[in-house]
């Protein structure tokens, strides 16, 4: 089985529709699918009204979190998207999002960056609007090269020239709060320092004593000796590690399956939740 857990469309900020991205996935010969858009689950209705025979979906999300000033994302498998309490934090996450944009938009024209929030919506569409967009904006002005180049102290990295905070979930309550919901918690790629500061892995064994589930060990911002770490460190703390391509569809390089997990991994994840269950394909309807 080839199994990728990590994956966003146009319901956050990749550029897949929902119907597009599992129709890619069946094609890039993937057996099992997360579609996890950024603290939403807006695009799973039209995933699973699409999901080709023989690729079965698991619905999740990527949680938006911030421990001791340092930003981090927490992947939420097949918990019950309705359950109040989770629903309402991460509307508050979402309801953060424009307003942070604009404050960026702002920081960005006093740098003197002619970017506007015409351009920025337009980019985003119906998706929640981040930071990939604004950098998307930034490489259609010529400022930067590339979305990757835009994730900079320069411009938009954590605590950059640009950047501007958000309503983020503590990761301890996230993990209660997914739990609550019926779902499991995998840390996204922990040790990914291009994009960062990252929390110390004596902060991932206190999230493994709160009940998180696994880390996301084989990801692209991981070198072959950060995942085999991170691998080491999954085994020592009994946590399940997991490996993703955190797809975006054209806004990242990254290809569906690039990294997989391992269908005990995967097998494991889906008897410990309760609040969702996975999707298996049966032909899906074609798009309009």
């Amino acid at each position: 089985m080839r199994i990728d857990l990590h994956t966003h469309s146009t319901a956050s900020d990749g550029t897949d529709t929902p119907a597009e991205l599992v129709r890619g996935a069946a094609a890039a010969g993937l057996d099992v699918v997360a579609l996890t858009d950024h603290d939403t689950t807006r695009g799973h209705a039209e995933a699973v009204a699409a999901l080709p025979a023989g690729l079965t979906l698991v619905t999740g999300a990527e949680l938006s979190c911030r421990l001791d000033g340092v930003g981090l994302h927490m992947l939420a498998y097949l918990f019950d998207p309705d359950e109040p309490e989770l629903a309402r934090e991460r509307e508050l996450v979402r309801d953060d999002r424009v307003p942070r944009a604009k404050t960026m938009i702002g920081k960005l024209q006093e740098l003197g960056v002619p970017v506007a929030w015409e351009q920025v919506a337009r980019i985003a569409g119906d998706g929640s609007v981040g930071r990939p967009h604004i950098a998307e904006a930034l490489v259609e002005l010529g400022v930067v090269r590339s979305v990757s180049d835009a994730f900079t102290p320069d411009w938009l990295a954590d605590g950059g020239r640009a950047y501007a905070e958000k309503h983020e979930l503590d990761p301890f309550d996230a993990i209660r709060l997914v739990k609550a919901a019926g779902g499991v918690t995998v840390f996204a790629h922990p040790a990914a320092v291009k994009r960062g500061q990252v929390v110390p892995e004596a902060a991932i064994a206190e999230l493994a004593a709160a009940g998180l589930d696994g880390v996301e060990a084989d990801h692209m911002d991981h070198d072959p000796a950060t995942r085999a770490r991170l691998h080491g460190l999954a085994t020592d703390l009994g946590l399940l590690a997991t490996g993703s391509s955190d797809y975006h569809g054209s806004r990242k390089t990254c290809v569906l399956g690039e990294f997989t997990t391992d269908p005990e991994i995967y097998g494991e994840i889906t008897r410990r939740a309760t609040g969702a269950f996975p999707v298996p394909g049966a032909g899906g309807r074609p798009s309009a």
